[in-house]
């Protein structure tokens, strides 16, 4: 599978992280959308290393979602821990 479909994957794997980590992230609509397209790309990343696939199956393939969604999950509580950490050190300076 090509990186334009992980891409695609991406951005829809962001608005369901998001939907699945409910709350206000600095940035908004256009960084959730970038985290989904990294966090996409990370999942099919991590699944060849991982699993050791040479290829996530397709586009429709539900592990090619499993691994995109959970690549969005862990790049946006990381987002949230960074950013989380730089507001609230701001706050208090």
């Amino acid at each position: 599978m090509g990186i334009i479909a992980w891409i695609l994957i991406g951005l829809l794997a962001g608005f369901i992280a998001k939907a699945l980590m409910p709350g206000k992230d600095p940035g908004g609509a256009i960084i959730t959308m970038l985290i989904g397209i990294a966090g996409g790309l990370l999942g099919g990343w991590l699944g060849k290393v991982i699993f050791g696939v040479d290829s996530i199956d397709g586009f429709f393939d539900l592990s090619t979602w499993i691994a995109a969604i959970v690549g969005s999950v862990i790049l946006l509580a990381l987002y949230r821990l960074v950013t989380g950490n730089r507001h609230a050190h701001h706050r208090h300076a």
